[in-house]
């Protein structure tokens, strides 16, 4: 330890930074070299381990803490932590020029003590960069909005005020890059409207696996500076909306339960697609769509019936110089395990034209 010690404090913080906040708080006992460190240690992790002391550790700590700026702070939260007061510990932490921001919980949105976001996040996060909010409930607010500088935003099972809400929030993030979404029950949205046009990165997740396709719930997109696209939707009366083509977009993955033609028609730019055609049909892109930049295509077959929609993106993609299958299904109804059959697959799919010379074949 005494060796430990002859670190420079830069390089002794940048350690203390990996560590929970309980375990760098009591480094403190150590030495006398130790003692104030702990104080100024630039991200915290508080991670709620059921002990009932921990409301009042996180209290203390954070009254203590000295730090001008406060880099990253992350709470992860048990099941029963519902009555902890998160609203005092983010309103020392904005004092302090949070840069980052985490809140995850294991409670549920729709318990009796969920943990409920202040409304001084919402308007007093001036310097906030990153924002990762997991199973917490959002309030209303009258006051205006305001996250000036935050370009990451993380929102997983959310409870939301309402969808107009969710819009609303989004719209006050001038230069947010990166978005995660996930939709689950009871968060109080129907339809995510997401309009940011300075986003690059956008990941849009649904695991609903209700059998009422009555309910109206979906994504409308209008991101037009969007490089990477991600949406994972097991809804099957599910939707997704893209009010306008995405010219800069690279990557795909588009994995959803219902017809993926608004998605892919719109996305005719992309290099690298990652495609899981649940329905296949024959016509999952307009007649005369090109995918003149594609040079990679991945295509996990969930149905028997995915040939039709393979040999159109062999026709429409000029470009390709890569097509990656993988299944279990064949172009009957046999298993490919046996490797002569999947010989005698690939040697088939070879025959099939393709508009690209140079596109390669792999079969996993």
């Amino acid at each position: 330890m005494d060796s430990l010690s002859e670190f420079p404090d830069a390089l002794l913080l940048s350690i203390l930074s990996f560590l929970p906040a309980k375990d760098v708080v009591a480094t403190m006992v150590l030495s006398k070299r130790w003692q104030p460190l702990w104080k100024m240690v630039p991200r915290l992790i508080y991670d709620d381990d059921s002990d009932k002391s921990f409301p009042r550790f996180v209290d203390r700590s954070l009254l203590l803490h000295e730090a001008p700026v406060i880099e990253s702070l992350h709470f992860k939260l048990g099941e029963d932590s519902g009555a902890v007061d998160i609203g005092v510990w983010t309103r020392t932490a904005l004092k302090r020029c949070v840069r980052k921001l985490i809140i995850k919980t294991d409670c549920c949105i729709n318990s009796t003590a969920p943990v409920i976001l202040p409304r001084s996040v919402y308007t007093g996060c001036s310097m906030l960069v990153r924002l990762k909010l997991k199973k917490v409930v959002l309030l209303d607010v009258t006051s205006p909005i305001s996250f000036p500088c935050l370009k990451k935003l993380s929102l997983k099972c959310v409870k939301y005020p309402s969808d107009e809400f969710f819009g609303r929030l989004l719209s006050t993030c001038p230069v947010l890059e990166s978005l995660v979404v996930r939709h689950c029950p009871d968060d109080n949205v129907t339809i995510f409207t997401i309009k940011v046009p300075s986003l690059k990165s956008l990941v849009m997740t649904n695991y609903s696996d209700s059998e009422n396709t009555d309910i109206v719930s979906g994504f409308m997109v209008d991101t037009p500076s969007l490089e990477n696209f991600d949406i994972l939707d097991s809804y099957e009366g599910g939707f997704c909306v893209i009010e306008n083509e995405m010219p800069n977009i690279v990557e795909a993955y588009v994995d959803v339960a219902y017809h993926p033609g608004n998605i892919l028609s719109s996305i005719t730019s992309v290099k690298h697609l990652f495609l899981c055609n649940r329905k296949s049909p024959k016509d999952a892109y307009p007649v005369g769509k090109v995918f003149c930049s594609l040079v990679y295509l991945k295509i996990w077959k969930s149905k028997t019936d995915w040939l039709s929609l393979l040999m159109r993106f062999l026709k429409d993609s000029p470009n390709l110089r890569a097509l990656k299958l993988e299944t279990k299904a064949t172009i009957s109804t046999e298993s490919t395990d046996d490797p002569n059959k999947k010989l005698e697959m690939v040697k088939e799919l070879s025959l099939f034209p393709r508009r690209s010379p140079t596109c390669q074949l792999a079969f996993d």
